[in-house]
């Protein structure tokens, strides 16, 4: 049996006791390491599970799975996934390879920042597509997303933005090279996404646009959702782009229409509350 198992999103103890039963059970345990982290190491987890894990990268996952399924047909294996399993298609993509090798699989679910950003107040039933954003380079720096934000947006929909994570990146020259030489692991933080965003409003009102997002426009940031040190600002796009949330991980929230008591919540996590009352994006129903 595959065990798929979701972690949450704070801390070892995050596991759900079914989750925390198949993991004890397995001969061997993957710890997925590249879509997302938890607020504690691999030994947390180890001392907790009572289990050896072994780390997961992208690699590994993507093009190593035949290794990763290995004698899961005669034996227990669990993968486990921050947050909930399917929160990235990768998994999804896994499920397949086993399913075409006979294997069976059972997924055992847990709390995502999918379902978890309910936490600022915003209702979940009034979020679109989600979307992510990239780290931009001298030479690369694409801008779909916005397009997507400004879709929900004029449909009045809040847009949950996961911004990006660099994990056992390796740089260009290194790359070319065949060296397995990694970059330090690299993190986007709310005001890098804000700024980001601001830097497309700009360059868009110059070739004659108005964008529907404006630096006016109120945004959600959140870091370490789950943890006991979890992070909410509300306020501007342009004050959010000042906004300091500390460690990883990081969402950003650009809002569309929003019901009274969404923005009374909002309101509980304002940098200034004056952003609220004096905001000409504001929508409101």
């Amino acid at each position: 049996m595959l065990y798929l198992v979701g972690l949450g999103l704070g801390d070892a103890k995050d596991i759900t006791v079914k989750g925390v039963e198949a993991v004890r059970r397995c001969r061997r345990v993957y710890l997925e390491a590249y879509t997302s982290v938890l607020t504690v190491g691999k030994e947390a987890l180890e001392e907790f599970y009572g289990k050896e894990l072994i780390l997961a990268d992208r690699e590994m996952v993507e093009q190593e799975a035949d290794s990763l399924l290995k004698e899961a047909d005669v034996c227990d294996v669990a993968f486990l996934v921050v947050g909930d399993p399917f929160g990235a298609t990768t998994h999804s993509d896994l499920v397949l390879r086993a399913v075409k090798l006979g294997i069976p699989y059972k997924v055992i679910h847990n709390a995502s920042i999918l379902n978890a950003v309910g936490c600022c107040g915003l209702q979940l039933y009034n979020f679109g597509e989600t979307v992510s954003i990239v780290f931009w380079t001298d030479t690369w720096k694409p801008e779909s997303f916005f397009d997507k934000i400004e879709k929900n947006r004029q449909n009045g929909m809040h847009t949950l933005c996961l911004l990006d994570i660099k994990v056992k990146e390796q740089s260009l020259e290194n790359l070319i090279k065949g060296r397995k030489i990694y970059e330090p692991p690299r993190y986007m933080s709310v005001n890098q996404a804000a700024e980001q965003l601001l830097s497309i409003i700009e360059s868009r009102r110059l070739q004659g646009e108005k964008p529907e997002i404006t630096e006016n426009t109120v945004c959600v940031g959140l870091a370490r959702v789950g943890a006991p040190d979890e992070k909410i600002a509300s306020g501007t796009l342009q004050q959010l782009s000042t906004v300091e949330l500390g460690a990883p991980l990081h969402s950003l929230i650009v809002t569309g229409t929003m019901h009274p008591l969404e923005l009374e919540m909002l309101k509980l996590f304002s940098v200034d509350s004056s952003s609220f009352e004096n905001n000409a994006c504001q929508k409101t129903t």
